[in-house]
Formats: structure tokens, sequence, C-alpha cells
């Protein structure tokens, strides 16, 4: 496709932004940060209220039926304006797991739910710091799953969870009567919990390689969203920085006349521009033999120009940057929280090197 996006989908832009910025406000957020298993109410229901939940997933079940570039389009703007809950990236990765490799009667099940919003998706493949192990943290014997599942995001408010176990095998677990512990975070709005299971009945959705597959897809497809919304923060700090650099005055001028801001600030603009262009380009590669391959390089892109924008905002503010009620550390916590989910950028860094490589064990 083109770089750029064709009139339908900035008018999605436009409309998105639109109703994220008139519900969605900082000194909303900030409270969040110090609550375990709160996220923000009114951005969970403008997503479901808007149709976003079910933008990417088939009309047979209640969806949209558009795809990764329109969700990547919400995700950036989700970005802009901090959106408060991990949802509309868990549940679409739960989602289309489902869509992908559930049976039937499973997607009859639960596809038209995640496609409303009003069942909430999330999905556990991580141990540790390793979001795609060879050795899964969850054991499953015959249709029964044991073991931890850590640090799920959504996991405090998720109904159903699309899990990694041993196998390997990619299973399909309803949450009803899990054990969760919250996990405290410093971006605790993306509800983080361990998901304990004892003898949990599971169904399955692939086993073998087929599953790790199938686990790197899903991985990829999330990682895509992320980085829309990576590339969204990223953009908003960027043009905070540049308004604050032309009104700010040290020794009689702006101080975007000073050659260490301006330039800091155009190395933004170049950052976000490069990431706004993989992110396009990724998500037009769904269903390509390439798909992986764009996926990573979208995600280290983003990763690096949300990081460093967060940090150079900062910067620039001075000390006022690192107040409570400029809340510029709202876009720092979620810049570091957005790098680890779906995987770090040495994850990544190796798929992408693996993949340019032709080794895609």
């Amino acid at each position: 496709m083109s770089i750029l996006y064709d009139e339908g989908q900035q008018a999605i832009a436009t409309e998105s932004r639109r109703a994220l910025e008139a519900r969605v406000s900082k000194d909303e957020l900030l409270p969040l940060l110090q609550t375990q298993g709160a996220y923000h109410q009114p951005f969970w229901t403008t997503a479901k209220e808007q149709g976003w939940t079910a933008l990417a997933l088939p009309e047979a079940h209640g969806g949209l039926a558009l795809g990764l570039i329109e969700l990547g389009l919400i995700a950036h703007q989700a970005g802009r304006t901090l959106s408060g809950a991990p949802f509309l990236t868990s549940s679409f990765g739960a989602a289309k797991a489902i869509e992908l490799y559930g049976s039937d009667e499973q997607k009859a099940r639960w596809l038209p739910g995640l496609a409303s919003g009003e069942t909430i998706g999330a999905i556990a493949f991580a141990a540790g710091p390793d979001p795609l192990p060879a050795e899964p943290a969850v054991t499953l014997t015959g249709d029964r799953l044991t073991g931890i599942a850590g640090a799920v995001s959504g996991g405090l408010s998720a109904d159903v969870a699309v899990v990694l176990a041993s196998g390997p095998a990619l299973v399909l677990v309803d949450l009803t009567g899990v054990e969760r512990t919250a996990v405290d975070s410093f971006d605790n709005s993306r509800c983080i919990a361990d998901l304990s299971f004892a003898d949990t009945p599971t169904e399955t959705l692939a086993t073998g390689e087929a599953a790790r597959a199938a686990a790197l897809h899903i991985l990829a497809l999330q990682a895509v969203v992320t980085a829309h919304e990576q590339t969204g923060g990223a953009e908003v700090l960027m043009e905070i920085a540049r308004d604050y650099a032309v009104t700010r005055k040290a020794f009689g001028q702006p101080i975007g006349a000073f050659q260490s801001i301006k330039h800091r600030i155009a190395e933004l603009y170049g950052l976000v521009e490069l990431a706004r262009a993989n992110c396009i380009h990724a998500a037009s590669r769904e269903g390509q033999a390439d798909f992986i391959t764009a996926a990573a390089a979208a995600r280290l892109s983003a990763t690096e120009a949300y990081d460093t924008a967060a940090r150079d905002c900062v910067q620039i503010h001075g000390g006022i940057g690192v107040t409570w009620e400029i809340g510029l550390h709202l876009h720092m916590r979620r810049a570091r929280s957005l790098a680890l989910e779906q995987g770090s950028s040495f994850f990544w860094e190796d798929v992408l090197v693996d993949r340019l490589a032709g080794d895609e064990a």
C-alpha cells in the first residue's frame, strides 16, 4: 500500500482523536498510578461505543471486517492521549488467536463478546523476561493447566486468556475462578496480574511447532498495535516539547533558539516519522510472508522513538518536567511499560536478525 493513509483512514484517525481527547484527561489518569486493579473506565467505554473492539474482527462474529491498518490508527490516537487500559491490544490478540486457530464452536462462543468489548481477553505467553520461552512457565497435562503465568497485561480484568503451555501448546482458558494476584507496577492502569492455574480446564488451539509459530504470529500482531501506540505517544511528546521550547524563555530568547534544544526536537521528528512509516508498512503486510520481519522493524523503531521522546521531553522542560502536576511522567511510565509488553527490543532484534538471515527457527 501507499505510505500514506487514504481518505477513509484519515477520517478514522480524526474522529478517534476527537473522541479520545474529549474523554481522556491527565487529571483522571494520575490517580490510577497509585491504584491497583483500576483502569480508566471512560476510555474503555469509548472503545466499545465507537466499535474499536470490533474493528479488525470478521463480520460473521460481530466485527467490522477492517484490518490492522485501521486498528493501528486507533492505537496511535490512544497513545497520544495515554489510553487508560491495555485491553484494545490484549483483547485483539486473544480474538485473533481464536479466529485464526480456534474451532467454529470456540469462535461462536468467544468472538462476539470480544468484538463488543463485553468480554476482555489476555495473552499469557511469557516466562520471566522471555516473551516466547522454549520452556513455558505453565504445564499442560491432558487438557488441564497447572502453574503460574506471570505478569499478564490486562490479567486482572480478563475473562479469557490464550496461554502458551508446555508441549508446546497454545490453549484457550476461561478465567472464571482462576486466582489472580495483582502485580504492583509503575503503570498500574495496565492491570498486570499473575494468573495461577491449578488443574484448570483448557481448550487446545494448536500444538507442537505449530503452536510456537502461532504464538509468534499473535505476538507480532500485538507488537504492531503496540508500535502504533508508542508512535502516538512519541508524536505528542514531540509536539509538547516543541510548544514549550517556543514559549519558555531563557537569556531573553525562546529556549528553542538554542541548538541543543532545536536539534533534539528535530531528531525526535525524525524518529517519529521513521516509526510511523514502519508501522504503516507492518500493518499493510499482515498475511504476507514478510509480516514478522516488518512487525519487528516497527516494534524496534517505535520503542526507540517513544523512549527517546519521553526522556528528551522531560529534559527540555527542566525542573518542571519531573513534577507530578505536569504529568510528563505518565508518558515516561507508559513508554517503559510498552517497551516490555510484547517482548523487549532484545527479543525483536533477535527475531529481525533471524528473519533477515533466513533462519526462522
